[in-house]
């Protein structure tokens, strides 16, 4: 008991050195940016009839929000369903705060967390201490210091909490069951705006008239984000287009030009509380985020990328892409056509002919954008696809983290997972060391960690007939294999597997979560013939 005692003490000394060099170095005094501004909003929606009853202003807003949210153009949380087949309210949460925008206000968010995370941390080794019970859990990720970091980046936006959502889809046995917490609930959170920064981005954005450019405008958001908040609006006439209802996405104010602040900031943090595993390579994953999050910050590259998938798909009537409304749209607000349809989450409570159906398209579509396009929409969040069911139709949103690949890159690529499929060991080797993720210096137990994770991965491809994606165990397996991996191996992956490998994971947990069976196999064969190889 005295070692166990002595032990904690020291470690209480570490975490108080440890806290005080990430103040050192974020180095950071000034004034708090003002408390956040909100107003309690509850909203029902009883047959489609409105009653919205609004309080005095407070220093909590919540929105309970009873409505099926139909999200668009926004990696926002999907929301969860079926009210009127129960009594009980499901409630989604939206709070209301300025986004910090300049570089020492942001800067202050970093240093009061680390300082509040350092001394929670201190607090709880100091109580273990003297402390009768064993706790084998973490000092520094306590329940408190958890809903610190959440509420931090919460309220961050931007690079904190985009990392945060990024991080979120790796593997969770590569990481402690309190990280994977903290991923989780930032996956599915974000504040909105005050009035105040949502009028001056319009303003700057479609000039002093703005609101006169549409017929109405909600100027409370429906869906909140890492970089944006998306409004329902509806466009005049006279403007030409065959639709009305649009959705407006309105990026926060500064957050393109605090990216490379961000991480750095955040980079500082991780590295000084070691929270994540050295095999994840955070550099390098820090760089590749960098990238992607300057690309999901341009809405001009955004929109165009919708019109080139929409040019792609023409034909294709199982898909849909919303049409853009280029005179409402500059680099930092997006207007595009506001489509109808249900979550994923619905969808898996559907029959299972529309499950198989969403999800052999779903699947299709994602091989087509690798095999055919070479562009991918990598965004793996399940909220980027709604289904209208009248149509048939899945509704394509979402398209800031669409990314090109080289010929190069694809040719190999397709050739590595053509081996897998072969279950051909010196096809799936070569052509890793090709692409960058072996350097030909690696252990046995290295290589054969490498080759089983891409057999397993590549089952539902090898499967006869449907593959049951309800029963599928292949996360199980490759977990298993993580640790060794994480351990062994000697180069980070090359960058472009970061996005692809989201949105083919992406993909294959959509089908899994709505209980597909899909033929994954003739999916396969059809995109490897159409793209050359025999």
């Amino acid at each position: 008991m005295a070692l166990e005692k002595s032990r904690c003490f020291t470690d209480s000394l570490s975490l108080l050195i440890a806290c005080s060099r990430v103040v050192v170095a974020l180095c950071s005094s000034p004034k708090p940016p003002p408390d956040s501004l909100s107003i309690p909003v509850n909203v029902s929606n009883p047959n489609n009839n409105h009653t919205v009853t609004k309080t005095p202003i407070s220093s909590d807003l919540k929105i309970n929000d009873t409505e099926s949210v139909k999200k668009m153009l926004t990696d926002n949380t999907e929301s969860t369903s079926t009210t009127q087949e129960s009594n009980e309210t499901p409630i989604r949460q939206l709070s209301q705060s300025s986004v910090p925008t300049t570089r020492i206000g942001r800067l202050y968010q970093y240093t009061s967390l680390a300082a509040g995370v350092g001394v929670g941390a201190i607090s709880e080794s100091l109580r273990r201490t003297f402390s009768p019970q064993q706790q084998s859990s973490s000092v520094l990720l306590t329940p408190a210091n958890v809903d610190r970091i959440v509420k931090r980046l919460t309220r961050m936006r931007g690079a904190a909490l985009k990392l945060g959502q990024m991080l979120s889809i790796q593997d969770s046995s590569m990481l402690s069951s309190e990280v994977e917490q903290i991923l989780l609930r930032v996956q599915n959170a974000a504040n909105y705006m005050p009035d105040s920064q949502f009028q001056s981005v319009m303003k700057s954005s479609l000039s002093n008239d703005w609101r006169a450019k549409f017929q109405d405008f909600d100027t409370t958001p429906f869906a909140a984000a890492s970089i944006g908040q998306v409004h329902k609006a509806t466009i005049p006439e006279s403007l030409g287009y065959p639709f009305s209802k649009v959705a407006v996405k309105v990026q926060y104010p500064g957050v393109s030009k605090s990216i490379a602040s961000d991480l750095s900031n955040l980079s500082s943090l991780i590295t000084f509380s070691s929270i994540l595993p050295k095999g994840m390579y955070l550099e390098n994953t820090i760089r590749v985020a960098r990238v992607e999050l300057e690309w999901e910050c341009d809405y001009e590259r955004e929109r165009n990328a919708m019109k080139q998938f929409r040019e792609l798909l023409r034909g294709d009537e199982s898909v849909n892409v919303p049409r853009v409304v280029d005179e409402l749209s500059t680099k930092d607000v997006l207007t595009a056509e506001f489509v109808d349809g249900v979550t994923i989450g619905q969808v898996a409570e559907m029959e299972q002919g529309i499950r198989d159906w969403v999800g052999e398209t779903v699947l299709r579509l994602c091989l087509r954008e690798l095999f055919e396009f070479r562009l991918m929409q990598t965004d793996p969040n399940w909220s980027n696809f709604l289904f209208d069911k009248k149509k048939r139709q899945v509704q394509l949103l979402d398209f800031g983290a669409t990314r090109e690949f080289a010929k190069s890159f694809t040719d190999s690529y397709v050739r590595l997972l053509y081996g897998a499929y072969r279950n051909n060991r010196d096809e799936m080797i070569y052509f890793s060391k090709t692409l960058g993720f072996l350097t030909g210096l690696e252990s046995e137990t290295m290589l054969n960690a490498h080759i089983n994770s891409l057999l397993h991965l590549s089952l539902p491809f090898r499967t006869n007939s449907y593959f049951d994606f309800t029963n599928q165990d292949i996360t199980t397996q490759v977990r298993e294999l993580i640790p060794v991996m994480l351990r062994e191996r000697l180069t980070p992956p090359p960058d472009e597997s970061y996005s692809l490998h989201r949105k083919l994971s992406g993909a294959f947990l959509l089908c899994a979560r709505i209980g597909a069976r899909v033929k994954c196999r003739e999916a396969f064969e059809q995109a490897i013939s159409k793209y050359g190889i025999s």
